[in-house]
């Protein structure tokens, strides 16, 4: 027997991490002394490398610190505006950084499929994975999960992170509501967004936060799905009178709803005053133009990418940051009462 068939193979990282039950990135972060890993994570890792007397070279260590220079995106299966939005300005602010963006749709907002997306993304090998959200459940059921990877997200949630950036909907839904109570409308109706997504729950808080703070009553909002055929048959049911204010939660459902009051014969705004929210590119050439509140997406693609690579290359020094504010835009479907 040659001294080669006698001695016993060198273990190596893959090795640690099929014992350990982890990835091999988890085991690196556990050799390198970085955060983000749970403690019985990282004691399970140890007593792997302890029992197969592992130790890493520094090529071993070069293969699995190398980075792709790509981030993983993981976007909901919905063409809606901001979305949508959202992914483009990533993409072009990852691109100034000289990153490369692998976008994954996710099919539904299930937890199932986003982990799918998720996992795709992690055999492509990316440095970190950036998840925006239209279901706070999924956020949570991600971050439970050992990736080996930065997470960002982009939630609208008051839970603040230092891995998760949002625009401002409470404050933005404030303002909007704001905006028609100092017209002098002491009804103001919402159109909300389905109740499971994080921006639609933030706006609902907004509109009834600042409806009490002018002493006015909040009835039960109805509940769309952000398409403006769902803004239509809510317009053409809700009850309405003369001297109504609306507060709608996206300007999809807004142009819909616009289409309803004008076949019931309310006009806007000598009628029912009328306020929505993104401001999409139609919302200034609507009859009549659209006021609405604007979302700064340009920002809030810059910030995604600070934050990748704050994950990636300090990860020590992550920080919260406060959400973005918005902006109202005022145009002609406002009018003061007399």
């Amino acid at each position: 027997m040659t001294n080669e068939e006698a001695a016993p193979k060198a273990a190596n990282i893959f090795d640690v991490a099929r014992l350990a039950g982890v990835s091999h990135q988890t085991v690196s972060r556990v050799l390198n002394d970085l955060p983000n890993v749970r403690p019985a994570t990282r004691q399970r890792v140890e007593h792997a490398i302890a029992q197969l007397r592992y130790s890493p070279s520094p090529a071993a260590r070069a293969l699995v610190t190398r980075r792709t220079r790509t981030i993983g995106l993981v976007t909901p299966g919905v063409p809606d505006y901001g979305p949508t939005s959202i992914a483009l300005r990533f993409n072009l602010a990852a691109r100034q950084a000289r990153y490369s963006v692998h976008a994954v749709h996710a099919l539904t907002h299930e937890v199932t499929d986003v982990r799918a997306a998720v996992d795709e993304l992690l055999r492509q090998r990316v440095d970190a994975i950036v998840l925006i959200v239209i279901d706070v459940a999924v956020l949570e059921a991600i971050r439970a999960i050992e990736l080996g990877v930065p997470l960002v997200a982009v939630a609208a949630t008051p839970r603040a992170s230092s891995t998760t950036i949002s625009i401002d909907q409470y404050r933005g839904a404030r303002s909007a509501v704001r905006h028609l109570a100092e017209l002098g409308h002491e009804r103001i109706l919402h159109i909300a967004g389905p109740a499971s997504m994080p921006d639609a729950v933030e706006r609902v808080r907004g509109w009834r936060d600042e409806l009490a703070a002018h002493g006015l009553v909040a009835s039960d909002p109805a509940a769309g799905d952000w398409s403006a055929e769902s803004g239509y048959r809510i317009g053409s049911t809700l009850e309405l009178r003369p001297g109504d204010g609306v507060f709608v939660a996206n300007d999809q459902m807004a142009i819909g709803l616009l289409a309803a009051l004008r076949e019931r014969g309310l006009r806007v705004p000598d009628d029912v005053s009328v306020v929505g929210f993104d401001d999409v590119p139609e919302a200034a050439y609507l009859d009549p133009p659209l006021t609405t509140v604007r979302q700064d997406f340009d920002r809030l693609g810059e910030l995604m990418m600070q934050k990748v690579l704050i994950a990636i290359e300090e990860p020590d020094s992550a920080s919260q940051d406060a959400p973005l504010p918005t902006r109202l835009i005022v145009r002609g479907s406002t009018r003061a009462r007399p």
